[in-house]
């Protein structure tokens, strides 16, 4: 098995995909919009992936947070707000708050194995700081640590009762980032004690099933290497510090904020720590360099994996269980404009 996640051109697979993807083996897949144009085309899409590999507990993956990140929209699929409403709930009515994250990961969690889909990258735990640039902006739980941490452990139960695996992001922490790590690297100047605000949430939650790295300079811990490509990052701080004993994805690889070659930055990455790349943009010649640079999953790796899966289930059908959670979530979600 290749320790790396691919993204798909389509609505479905082309020849080229179907045989690379036999070959490759890759650990998962991603999905996004480009994918996803109605339930029974996505879920055709997904039973073929599990087809192809023979896998059942497949990781297939998405980002569904709600809000400006959903790859899954109306009108074939339910919304869902951003990290900020619960926030705002959180002001009002804590234990409120909480609920709402919980009810409105499980709704999510069912829709999402219902489509055949094993993995959702989120919860964001990244602690939202004042004048940062609005990469994370209202994706945050809150610009509080331990709320950040509460809502956030509240969204993986959720998920996790539907079957789905969260994943925390983004390791260790995005909130300080000054600009986008899609367009540009960030560079974090604040100290080791002002990051232990950042690193409080992943703390909280280490013994979630997955995590993603950022791909942001952290000065205090290494002056010359982003979190996704530094060792020392990596080792000290997110295995070290936070104590996160997962399956350790790094954001998309594609990302401008890294240097060098696709495959390059993908072997700089196995090579500082992290057992799984993420490449999302389904560029064939990429995803085959990829497999070149990384070789074969190792035991270890594939252990974390199977584990991180063990959770999950594929749905046939749509519990009428969400529509009653979803009416949950918003009349939690309606007394903070109640009280505004």
């Amino acid at each position: 098995m290749t320790p790396a996640i691919f993204g798909i051109a389509g609505p479905s697979l082309d020849a080229d995909e179907r045989a690379f993807f036999r070959d490759a083996d890759p650990a998962g897949y991603i999905l996004f919009g480009r994918n996803c144009e109605s339930r029974e085309q996505l879920r055709a899409l997904t039973d073929e992936l599990r087809a192809l590999h023979g896998r059942e507990q497949l990781l297939i993956s998405i980002d569904q947070e709600g809000g400006r990140v959903a790859r899954l929209r109306p009108p074939h699929w339910a919304d869902y707000p951003a990290g900020e409403a619960f926030d705002r709930l959180y002001q009002v009515a804590p234990a409120s708050a909480i609920e709402a994250a919980r009810v409105s990961a499980r709704a999510m969690a069912l829709e999402l194995s219902a489509m055949g889909i094993t993995v959702d990258y989120h919860p964001p735990l990244d602690v939202r700081q004042e004048g940062a640039h609005d990469v994370i902006g209202d994706r945050a739980l809150g610009s509080d640590p331990m709320q950040v941490a509460a809502i956030g452990r509240a969204v993986l139960d959720g998920l996790a009762a539907g079957g789905v695996a969260g994943c925390i992001k983004h390791m260790p922490g995005h909130g300080r980032s000054q600009c986008d790590t899609h367009k540009e690297m960030p560079t974090v100047t604040a100290s080791a004690e002002e990051l232990e605000t950042d690193l409080a949430p992943f703390r909280a939650l280490a013994s979630a099933p997955i995590g993603m790295t950022g791909h942001l300079k952290f000065t205090a811990w290494d002056e010359s290497h982003p979190a996704t490509l530094s060792q020392t990052v990596i080792r000290d701080i997110i295995r070290g510090e936070i104590g996160f004993s997962g399956l350790l994805l790094t954001d998309d690889i594609d990302m401008e904020a890294l240097d060098g070659t696709i495959p390059e930055r993908a072997a700089a990455a196995q090579a500082a720590g992290c057992d799984i790349v993420l490449n999302c943009w389904a560029k064939m010649d990429d995803m085959v360099g990829i497999c070149n640079a990384l070789g074969s999953m190792s035991d270890a790796v594939a252990q974390r994996l199977a584990a991180a899966l063990a959770g999950t289930r594929i749905r046939e059908t749509m519990p009428d269980e969400q529509r009653d959670l979803l009416a949950k979530r918003d009349a939690l979600l309606a007394l903070a404009g109640a009280a505004a």
